[in-house]
């Protein structure tokens, strides 16, 4: 039952919506109970969708029962799927990346062809999570510039049929946060940017999306700010492009409290948080010279240090714990484990 402990737990503490999945033929029904009961009616859930469920083929070209399954409940539930092909470049997809493109493509649309029999104009999403192989290892490298390339054409693809798209890009194979870490992060989350890609299941993952880091994900946070603000690009503040052209000049000739350094600033320039250095050299010897882990280590200590506070109702709450409670008898467990 962790598909559904796991999707109990997140309710209780997360403000936005959630991508999650079933593990087995009968975990839906309990998760959309749980779901609708936060929501408040099958009506609303559907109006405003509160997680989205990832269904994935079994490469090459298959569809298991239980991935079948989901397609057409989340169908009929009006809960958005998320298609995630995986081709593996030269083990379970052809060797060249359009081979593998092709290959993605044709498990998307079978799975979309099965999600929208069960109900047609059903919300879903055009997703994946390709691999080119590294054959002197034989792992499945997630940061590799072909895995990229990869998600990019598909995302592509999906754009092309007017679905929104989805891509596992802004993580890392490293298995610490290091520079491999923040290399690998930071250019997939500007190409994902870039390519227009909507959801990006990577932020805080190492080890081929076998791990989360909270530092890392306290760094990621920056690093998706900062592509973010990429795409917003440059924009016309004023009536003129140069309006500030000679800055407080009755004041002296500079622009730091100009009217419009005032109040451009902060919009123009993002500011990031504690964990990325814009000290100068002497203010950093004098802070402790510690890398950006180590910074980002202490931000998750001061996060983990408050309580985390439930945001449901107490009736809504109380739900949710009669359903986990009764899913847990159904399988053996008397009780479930201890939340904070």
């Amino acid at each position: 039952i962790a598909d559904r402990y796991r999707l109990f737990v997140a309710l209780q503490y997360c403000a936005k919506p959630i991508v999650t999945g079933t593990f087995a033929i009968d975990g839906f029904p309990v998760m959309q109970e749980m779901l609708i009961a936060v929501r408040g009616s099958q009506e609303e859930l559907r109006r405003k969708p509160l997680a989205i469920f990832d269904c994935c083929p079994s490469p090459p070209l298959k569809w298991s029962r239980l991935t079948c399954q989901c397609l057409i409940e989340c169908a009929r539930a009006g809960v958005p799927a998320e298609l995630v092909s995986m081709p593996l470049t030269g083990a379970t997809a052809p060797a060249t990346l359009l081979g593998a493109l092709v290959q993605h493509t044709a498990e998307t649309l079978s799975g979309i062809v099965i999600h929208q029999v069960a109900a047609p104009g059903a919300p879903i999403i055009y997703g994946g999570s390709p691999a080119a192989m590294d054959m002197r290892t034989g792992t499945t490298p997630m940061g590799a510039i072909e895995t990229m390339m990869i998600d990019m054409a598909y995302a592509a693809v999906g754009k092309r049929f007017g679905l929104p798209t989805h891509a596992y890009m802004a993580l890392s194979d490293a298995k610490v946060v290091d520079a491999q870490a923040g290399m690998e992060t930071a250019m997939g989350a500007v190409l994902a940017a870039l390519a227009g890609i909507n959801v990006v299941s990577g932020p805080g993952m190492l080890d081929f999306e076998s791990c989360q880091s909270l530092e890392k994900l306290v760094i990621d946070n920056d690093i998706c700010g900062a592509a973010l603000r990429l795409v917003d690009g440059l924009r016309v503040r004023t009536p003129r492009l140069a309006e500030d052209l000679y800055g407080a000049i009755y004041e002296g000739d500079h622009f730091l409290t100009s009217p419009s350094t005032l109040e451009w600033f902060r919009s123009e320039v993002s500011s990031p948080s504690e964990a990325i250095d814009r000290d100068n050299y002497q203010t950093r010897q004098a802070k402790g010279e510690i890398s950006a882990g180590e910074r980002a280590h202490r931000l998750v200590q001061q996060l983990l240090s408050t309580p985390p506070s439930p945001g449901l109702p107490q009736d809504v709450a109380g739900e949710l714990h009669r359903i986990m409670r009764q899913e847990a008898r159904r399988h053996g467990l008397d009780r479930l484990p201890a939340l904070p």
